[in-house]
């Protein structure tokens, strides 16, 4: 509504038309209130064709992505819109991509490691089943092959599903990962419903 700011990381739409006439859709994320019915936002794609005094309106909800098996073996931008040219997807649920962390009631109480059929890592790193696996590194140190290692053992040894963010990669490397995922059966190009990752 007119007047009322948004809470901070509500999602907010902007549309309308640029100096030069054409249409212009982009989505936001509230960062900062920074008062006098200002926000501080950042951007989910490009500002080119953004004038001052453009509307912008609260959706009243974080950013929401598609959930469930429907986004096995598709590509996602940030926005949960598929890249991947293979038509929309029939997901029966979308999730805010901020939410709360489960109750620690909801989690495994016996910590378990997950063997994830990498010897050096078993023995040196283990992971611990149910958690969290994030990996920081210089370029080209082989992060990527290493997730990718991962995903294809958790798909063939356990019959579990991942999901790949590829946050700063670049687009060529997405590209490759997904090529090298359907060579592997990973992401069954035939039924998607087989495929054991979403990429995003």
């Amino acid at each position: 509504p007119a007047g009322k700011l948004p809470k901070i990381l509500n999602a907010l739409r902007i549309e309308g038309t640029n100096t030069a006439g054409q249409p212009v859709a982009l989505t936001a994320e509230v960062q900062q209130l920074l008062g006098d019915h200002r926000v501080r936002a950042v951007a989910m794609s490009g500002t080119d064709g953004l004038v001052r005094g453009m509307e912008a309106l609260d959706t009243g909800a974080p950013i929401s992505v598609p959930v469930g098996e429907a986004t096995l073996g598709r590509i996602f931008n940030v926005l949960g819109e598929p890249v991947d040219e293979q038509g929309p997807v029939n997901a029966s649920a979308t999730a805010p991509i901020h939410r709360s962390a489960p109750k620690l009631t909801e989690l495994e109480t016996k910590p378990k490691v997950f063997e994830t059929g990498i010897k050096v890592i078993d023995l040196l790193a283990p992971y611990r089943q149910g958690g969290k696996v994030g990996l920081f590194g210089g370029a080209g140190v082989g992060k990527t092959v290493l997730i990718q290692e991962l995903i294809n053992n958790i798909a063939k040894e356990h019959g579990g599903v991942s999901v790949f963010g590829g946050v700063g990669e670049r687009t060529r490397e997405g590209n490759d990962l997904y090529e090298e995922f359907k060579d592997s059966g990973v992401i069954n190009a035939e039924d998607l419903s087989k495929s054991k990752v979403a990429l995003c």
